[in-house]
């Protein structure tokens, strides 16, 4: 049996099923630990093998350190993406370099032309999670958008096989309305990726927890009104 800290079990025990407003004051509130907690979302699909849900969320409010970018282009959107701050522009040399296992960043956006190339390398950023991939978003001729918005803060998130989607949505030092603005983002983006062939409910449960601290229910069905 799984044994907690004597600061966990001092945080106030919550069943009731609360609005995301409510939630983030409660969690915030039981974020004791000696660091800034992540704050975590957690949003349980009903989904079939079939379906794949992953796509990206730019947060209104920013958090965590920035994103080291690498580009894979050639030419004129090379040096697209050096002006828009990319880290790391090349083509064969970094792909050279990769295939050295060097995988020295956080994110990889390439352009399509590039993307025969990077077959190559394909093993080595794949079991890195660091293969572009047009559902990310790294993808793109617009390489100057893409970088940018990494650097601002842009994040990805994906559906687990069993459905569940975990996510950070910000900082237990943020401000409460900040962290209610980074959850309905976010949250609006999950509820648009819906198949279109999925019958019943698509959303099976919502929780809200901080890095330490206890999780929180929310309403699945509108999570800023109290069940």
């Amino acid at each position: 049996m799984k044994k907690h800290s004597k600061r966990f079990k001092a945080l106030a025990p919550n069943s009731a099923i609360l609005t995301i407003e409510e939630a983030v004051g409660l969690v915030k509130k039981g974020a004791t630990a000696k660091f800034d907690e992540s704050v975590d979302v957690s949003v349980a699909l009903k989904l079939e093998k079939k379906h794949t849900i992953r796509d990206t969320v730019s947060f209104p409010n920013a958090f965590g350190k920035s994103k080291t970018v690498l580009v894979f282009a050639k030419g004129k959107k090379a040096e697209e993406a050096k002006a828009a701050g990319a880290d790391f522009v090349g083509d064969d040399d970094l792909i050279e370099k990769i295939n050295g296992n060097w995988t020295g960043f956080d994110v990889a956006i390439a352009t399509p032309d590039m993307m025969k190339s990077i077959a190559k390398v394909a093993r080595v950023l794949g079991t890195k999670g660091l293969m572009p991939n047009p559902k990310a978003k790294t993808v793109t001729d617009d390489v100057t958008t893409a970088v940018k918005e990494v650097k601002a803060g842009r994040r990805e998130f994906r559906a687990d096989a069993a459905g569940i989607i975990n996510f950070s949505i910000g900082k237990a030092s943020m401000g409460e309305q900040q962290l209610v603005d980074n959850f309905k983002v976010f949250f609006d983006i999950v509820l648009k990726k819906k198949p279109s062939d999925l019958k019943g409910d698509y959303v099976r449960s919502v929780h809200v927890t901080s890095s330490m601290g206890k999780s929180v229910q929310l309403n699945k069905k509108s999570p800023s009104k109290a069940a």
